[in-house]
This record gives structure tokens, C-alpha cells and sequence, in this order.
């Protein structure tokens, strides 16, 4: 039944964000007209299906129609405003692309400003108005927790903390009967395993929550089954392991359930764009830069024997190998050179990094100076195996040498430039610094963060910052 009602809800919901969202359409062309003539609201009005159908898909995908019992207004209101942003570029990509001059750029702004200030204040009222009636004993759910342990002490006292989520402890079964009627932050241990059938029967229960250590497991499964029968929710406590960096996401794979730790971003929809724009960028990037990469090829050619372009063998994700290429900024012998050198590596750790490295060529400095080098990659990044914002890619024989924390630097696919070449660059010498920085990027990573580095990149790589 809950289920029920919250399914007619979330219809309710979508309804009326579609009204508002349309109402905002509206209001940002009266707003836009006001300050300028903008044109009839009709040549407006045969887009707004285009942009319905765009924010509903965008509000689906950054889920701000799943249950927002436990979650967080400020996780709500990031949520509507990655939907916000997404809509309102697509949209106005739809205009570009199919040349629509009708529709006044202006009417975008007024747009985003009118969408953002009243789906944001709806969200917001729609949020405290559920939470007062729950704390008013209105719309709870009737939780039996199985377990005891000091894991389920936990949760029983967060949600006695937290009545606005709506939750009610019945009480909790242990599997020892002579645990009945012992008290565990204010609630009672009503009964044993053997129990469960008379508690479901004979009490309101919505909920059945398995809070038990990693021994327990199979002796549960009789009583999940029983709950399966009975058709009561049953939720499992999956913090079996100390995990400090992985989350847990439920998988299921043609009906087999797993329970994959990940520690890399769960943004489906951030990556799938993220991946779009690294294709379409770097595709029109290598088309606009062409004479400027035939003038630094025949730079590199005329004052330097040896190949125009340099490849060498990286790491990409998770120690896939490819070639990335560059242009060729030291002798042509240099890597028979390396070994004479090592003794002069200023990186602490196994990248090799050395001020006034005697095999760069005059021009090959200047390249490095201002990043021109890497251009190329543009190449690796359309084909896939680098991204424009990423970890810079490894050695192979530098990540034989990586301690096992730093390997997960590998998890995200390698980028043109990152947040050390934001950093500093060559100024720092600390490998692991510079490995926590690349660490830091994963963890940490969003689009908005992409987006940050790379307006931090361009003054970075024009005024050659750190480099060597």
C-alpha cells in the first residue's frame, strides 16, 4: 500500500513540476520581452514540448523522484540544479543545432532564473511540509529490526534522532530468546527468530530490517524467505566490511544479485556526457587547431633530426596499455639516455621529473613551456583512451612501482591535464602529493569540477605556470 501511495505521489510530483516548469516557460518569455522585444510568445510556445520532454527525462536520471524520506535538502537542491544546468544547455544546443534564430538568447537566462527560483522553492516546501507531518506521527513506517548488536544500536538511535524521516521501531528479535524483553536505546527485543511469523501476524510491520554481523547470514535466510512468502520489504545492512573509500551499489545481472563496492563515481548520467563531450571536443578542437599543429610539426621537424611525433607506451584505465602520442621535444635517443640521468631525478618517488634535462631540444622547451606538446592527444582522447580532464597516464614500469593506495589512481580514465597541472605542475616534488591530488580528483569528481580545472588550465598553460 505504501508502495502504492508513493507511486501515485511521484505521478503527482511530475505533474506538477511539468505545470510549474511550463509556467516558467511562460514567465522567463514575459520577463525576457520586458527588457527587450523578444518576439510572439507562439513562436516560443511550439518548443515547450521539446523542453518538457527534456526536463523529465533530466529529473528522472539525477533521481529526484525516488524517495526523499532520508535524504538531504542541500543532496535535493544539487540534484535539481545538475537537472536545471543539463535542460537548459540541451535546450539551448537544440537551438543552435537546428538554427532556431527565433527564440531570443535572453529568454534563456530569464528562463533558468525563473525554473531554478520556483522548482527550488517547491522542492524546498514539498520537503518541510513531509517532514512536519511525519514528525506530527503522520505517513510513518513500522520498522522490526533482526539484530541486536551495536550496529543496530546504531540505527535504532538515528532514527530516534530523526523523526522527520517517519520512521517507528517495533522492536527488535534476537536470536536467543532470552534476550526478550531487554531494552536497546529505549526500544524492546519483542521476541526471538522462532517469533517472526507471530509478530508479522499479529502487528503492523512495513518493514523487515536485517541489522546482523557477517555470521549470521545463513541463519536468516529462513526467516527472508518466510518474509518473501508474506510479501513484507526486507532490507539487508550491507556494512560488513570496514570499507573507508568503496561504496556499495546493488547489481543485478540477467538474475544474479551482486553487490559491487565501487570507488569511483556513481554518476551515470555526468560520465555519459562527460565522455560525449570529450568525443565532440576533441574532434573539433584537432579540426580548428590543424594549421596549428602542421606549423609546430614542421618546427619540430626542421630544427631536430629524428620523428615529428612521439609515442610512447602509457597506462590508461584500470592499466589498460595504449600509445600516446605527443610531439618530440627531446633528442631522438633520449630514452637510451634516461638510465645516466636517473641519479638526477628531483620527483620523489618512481616519475622521473629533471630541471634542464640536457636532452630537450631548443624547441621541444618551448612546447613543454606552453603544453604545446600535448596537443595530439587530442587524437587519444577522441579514439577513447584519454580523457581532457583526467589523471595524467602513467609508465607502465612507474606503476610497477606504485604502493597499492596509489594503483587506484588508475580507476578514471587519464586526462589531457588535472588538478596537479593546475597545481603547480613540475613545482611539486612529492610523487605522493601529487598521486592525493589525483586521488582527490577522483573521489571529489563532478562535472562542475571538470569544469573548474579546465578554465584553471588555460591562464596555467599560457603563462607556461610551473612548467619545465
Amino acid at each position: 500500500m505504501l508502495k502504492e501511495k508513493f507511486s501515485v505521489l511521484r505521478k503527482m510530483m511530475i505533474t506538477a513540476d511539468l505545470v510549474l516548469i511550463s509556467v516558467c516557460f511562460f514567465a522567463g518569455w514575459v520577463l525576457a520581452d520586458r527588457v527587450s522585444q523578444v518576439g510572439a510568445l507562439s513562436g516560443y510556445l511550439i518548443h515547450l514540448p521539446f523542453y518538457l520532454l527534456l526536463w523529465s527525462v533530466m529529473l528522472r536520471s539525477v533521481r529526484v523522484y525516488e524517495s526523499f524520506r532520508v535524504k538531504d535538502t542541500f543532496d535535493i537542491l544539487l540534484s535539481m540544479s545538475e537537472g536545471l544546468f543539463f535542460s537548459v544547455a540541451f535546450f539551448g544546443a537544440y537551438l543552435y543545432l537546428f538554427r532556431i534564430e527565433s527564440v531570443n538568447a535572453g529568454f534563456l537566462l530569464y528562463l533558468m532564473i525563473a525554473t531554478a527560483f520556483i522548482l527550488c522553492l517547491e522542492k524546498i516546501g514539498l520537503i518541510y511540509f513531509f517532514r512536519y507531518v511525519r514528525s506530527k506521527g503522520f505517513n510513518f513506517r513500522v520498522l522490526l529490526i533482526v539484530g541486536t548488536g551495536e550496529r543496530a544500536a546504531q540505527f535504532v538511535s538515528l532514527v530516534n534522532q530523526h523523526r522527520e524521516w517517519g520512521y517507528r521501531v517495533l522492536g527488535l528479535i534476537d536470536e536467543k530468546k532470552e534476550k526478550a524483553d531487554q531494552e536497546i536505546e529505549g526500544v524492546k527485543v519483542i521476541g526471538s527468530f522462532a517469533d517472526l511469523p507471530g509478530i508479522l501476524h499479529n502487528n503492523v510491520v512495513d518493514q523487515v530490517m536485517f541489522i546482523v554481523p557477517r555470521s549470521w547470514l545463513g541463519k536468516i535466510e529462513p526467516l527472508m524467505k518466510f518474509c518473501e512468502l508474506e510479501g513484507t520489504k526486507v532490507s539487508i545492512a550491507v556494512d560488513y566490511f570496514a570499507m573507508k573509500l568503496a561504496k556499495a551499489k546493488p547489481v543485478d545481472i540477467s538474475g544474479f544479485p551482486f553487490l559491487s563496492f565501487e570507488t569511483t563515481p556513481d554518476k551515470p548520467l555526468q560520465l555519459l556526457i562527460k565522455n560525449t563531450f570529450d568525443a565532440l571536443g576533441s574532434l573539433i578542437a584537432l579540426i580548428l587547431l590543424a594549421p596549428l599543429l602542421l606549423i609546430i610539426a614542421l618546427l619540430v621537424k626542421l630544427t631536430s633530426p629524428g620523428p615529428v611525433i612521439f609515442t610512447q607506451e602509457r597506462c590508461g584505465m584500470n592499466g589498460r596499455k595504449f600509445r600516446l602520442i605527443k610531439f618530440r621535444t627531446m633528442v631522438a635517443d633520449a630514452e637510451t639516455q634516461l638510465a645516466r640521468l636517473l641519479e638526477q631525478n628531483e620527483m620523489c618517488g618512481p616519475a622521473f621529473k629533471m630541471a634542464d634535462d640536457p636532452r630537450i631540444t631548443k624547441v621541444g622547451r618551448f612546447l613543454r613551456k606552453f603544453s604545446l606538446d600535448e596537443l595530439p592527444q587530442l587524437w587519444n582522447v577522441f579514439k577513447g583512451d584519454m580523457s581532457l580532464v583526467g589523471p595524467r597516464p602513467p609508465l607502465p614500469e612507474e606503476v610497477e612501482k606504485y604502493d597499492n593506495w596509489q594503483r587506484r589512481r588508475l580507476s578514471m580514465r587519464p586526462g589531457l591535464t588535472c588538478i596537479w597541472q593546475v597545481s603547480g605542475r613540475n613545482k611539486i616534488k612529492d610523487f605522493d602529493q601529487w598521486m592525493k591530488l589525483d586521488l582527490k580528483y577522483i573521489d571529489e569528481w563532478s562535472l562542475a569540477l571538470d569544469f573548474r580545472i579546465f578554465l584553471k588550465t588555460v591562464p596555467v598553460v599560457l603563462l607556461g605556470i610551473g612548467a619545465k
